[in-house]
């Protein structure tokens, strides 16, 4: 009996040596390839996502062993959104370093709709930026509202302001082409004034055919653009003195009041003819249209409980 229960232990403490060993060999680099490979990283991917895309580049030997490790060691809240610099020759644990010590070029994400300011802050917070540049950002994009193209991008830490607004504005000039500073301008209204990209060339034809007919554009994205913030507006507001104040100005704002996105600027340059003049959303969002202003306020009675 006790000859068989050494037996037995003997066979386990071998298995667990062997296992031991094998899992060693996963944390092993999986070749001498020393050629640096550009690793993504994309904002809000779960470690199994990395540790898939990792194996599936070859950097790391097994994806369930490198997602254990990090979610055992706490890594997993550490590893920001970017791009990183890696090689096949790194072990896994020095894989883990790299991604702990953060990205070369960290992935920036501006929404569509946002002022220049709300950009600014975005860069401001993403890149860990301070005051100073913050302000320089703001200062050297005036007048440049309308042109900060929204999109992904990679930037190092130490990107300019200079560096940012130069590359969001180029991108624009590459995916734009023949748009007028009027279009630009009633794209920016379209951005704020519409839920989904369906409604924009229906409302972008409401939008010219009251500016052709003398019509205030009666817009409350404008309103909300002179108090410097999206929420909701209120009958004072109406009163607001600004040239950006669509109920009291006959004719477009000065300026774009938002960065727009592509669907938002081609419909501009397309806009729908439709019997409509009035437009409202619902609480569920969904919007209704109507070609008269008895049909507008039954539709406010009916839908703005």
């Amino acid at each position: 009996m006790i000859k068989r229960i050494l037996i037995f232990t003997g066979f386990v403490f071998i298995l667990m040596v062997v296992g031991f060993l094998y899992l060693k060999t996963l944390f092993l680099a999986p070749s001498n390839d020393s050629k640096i490979i550009s690793f993504m990283v994309d904002k809000g991917s779960s470690v199994t996502k990395i540790s898939n895309n990792l194996k599936n580049e070859g950097l790391i030997k097994n994806a369930l062993v490198f997602k254990y490790y990090v979610q055992f060691t706490g890594v997993q809240n550490k590893i920001q959104a970017g791009e990183f610099d890696l090689s096949r020759n790194l072990t896994l644990t020095q894989i883990i370093e790299k991604l702990k010590k953060g990205p070369t070029e960290i992935l920036v994400t501006i929404p569509e709709g946002l002022r220049r300011e709300e950009v600014a802050e975005k860069f401001t917070s993403t890149l860990n930026k301070d005051d100073a540049f913050r302000r320089e950002f703001l200062n050297l994009s005036a007048g440049k509202e309308g042109y900060l193209f929204p999109e992904s991008y990679l930037f190092p830490k130490e990107a300019t302001a200079t560096q940012i607004i130069n590359r969001m504005t180029s991108t624009f000039d590459k995916k734009i082409k023949d748009v007028t500073y009027k279009q630009l301008i009633v794209a920016s209204l379209l951005e704020r004034e519409t839920f989904a990209d369906s409604e924009k060339p229906i409302v972008a034809g409401i939008i010219y055919k009251r500016l052709e007919n003398d019509w205030p554009l009666q817009i409350d994205a404008t309103l909300q653009y002179i108090k410097g913030d999206w929420k909701p507006v209120y009958s004072i507001d109406k009163e607001l003195n600004s040239p950006f104040n669509t109920y009291k100005n006959l004719g477009l704002p000065p300026s774009p009041i938002c960065n727009p996105s592509l669907s938002s600027i081609l419909a501009s340059i397309s806009p729908e003819t439709s019997e409509y003049w009035y437009y409202i959303h619902d609480n569920d969002g969904k919007i209704h249209f109507a070609k008269d202003l008895d049909e507008h306020n039954a539709n406010i009675a009916k839908y703005l409980k």
